[in-house]
């Protein structure tokens, strides 16, 4: 027998507050779980646990119910709240700056940068970094990484440029399959109107000495800050010296970096170290 769903409580957590607004909402609509699932072209599984707040709201979910609901961005803001809940206090800061920015660089010493990565690859990191995280809790590590991304498909998105140490594309995070999907989604974002991507490869890091991730964060007044992670402790600078620093930094490793052509031909050169091996004929 299926235990009986706990009572949401709003002033609980935001996720709670998410499921209550859309219990009311859809009974305003007068719609069922069934009807709402075809419209927002999610599942009904999925939606009643968003309800009952057993699961969080997957990205692009929040447009498509303020969308249904003509509720204007209210599911948007609410899904801002929720997804700083699951998210490391030390980048909240950050977060509220990506939202806003104009342009977007980052630097991945071993890890591919959180906007690049793929579900399973995120979904990895999350399960191996604590062991004794829970599935709520991985659930919810990966849904607020998946929302992070949906600024990637706005309509005008920030001008985005990535570099990616060659140690990133041969750590193996998740094994082969992972990797592949990784690799491969790396590369439509190359090169294009928005996004550059480019591989420091090995002998390339004497030109700057980075460690871990940076981002820097460049909001439309042209007011830049930086932030920087390693080891699990990140920190946000917005002072003139340290941000100088660390754009000089990066602008070193940019030169010495490999042309987005050049890096999507590496990328794709190394996919194959993690392409399945076909079994000899006979």
């Amino acid at each position: 027998m299926s235990q009986p769903a706990r009572e949401l409580d709003p002033a609980h957590s935001a996720r709670d507050l998410y499921g209550v607004e859309l219990r009311r909402q859809r009974r305003i609509a007068g719609l069922s779980l069934d009807r709402l699932s075809d419209i927002v072209n999610y599942s009904k599984t999925h939606l009643h646990g968003v309800e009952t707040g057993e699961r969080l709201p997957l990205p692009p979910i929040s447009e498509k119910l303020d969308a249904a609901f003509g509720t204007g961005e209210l599911f948007q803001g609410l899904w801002g709240t929720v997804k700083r809940e699951h998210t490391p206090r030390r980048f909240d800061h950050c977060l509220e700056l990506e939202a806003r920015a104009a342009r977007i660089q980052a630097f991945g010493a071993s890890l591919i940068p959180g906007l690049l990565q793929t579900e399973a690859y995120m979904r990895t990191l999350f399960t191996e970094a604590e062991p004794g995280r829970s599935p709520e809790e991985i659930e919810g590590l990966v849904a607020a990484r998946l929302g992070r991304q949906e600024i990637l498909r706005r309509t005008c998105p920030p001008d985005f440029w990535w570099i990616l140490s060659e140690a990133t594309l041969r750590q193996v995070v998740g094994g082969p399959a992972v990797m592949r999907e990784q690799l491969r989604a790396l590369l439509p974002l190359a090169y294009t109107r928005h996004t550059t991507i480019q591989v420091a490869p090995y002998g390339a890091d004497t030109c700057a000495l980075m460690s871990g991730t940076l981002i820097l964060l460049t909001l439309p007044d042209n007011s830049t800050t930086a932030y920087q992670e390693s080891f699990g402790y990140g920190e946000t600078f917005d002072d003139r010296e340290t941000v100088t620093r660390r754009v000089r930094e990066y602008d070193h490793k940019k030169a010495c970096a490999l042309s987005p052509r050049e890096s999507a031909a590496l990328i794709t050169t190394t996919l194959e170290i993690y392409e399945p091996c076909e079994p000899p004929r006979t």
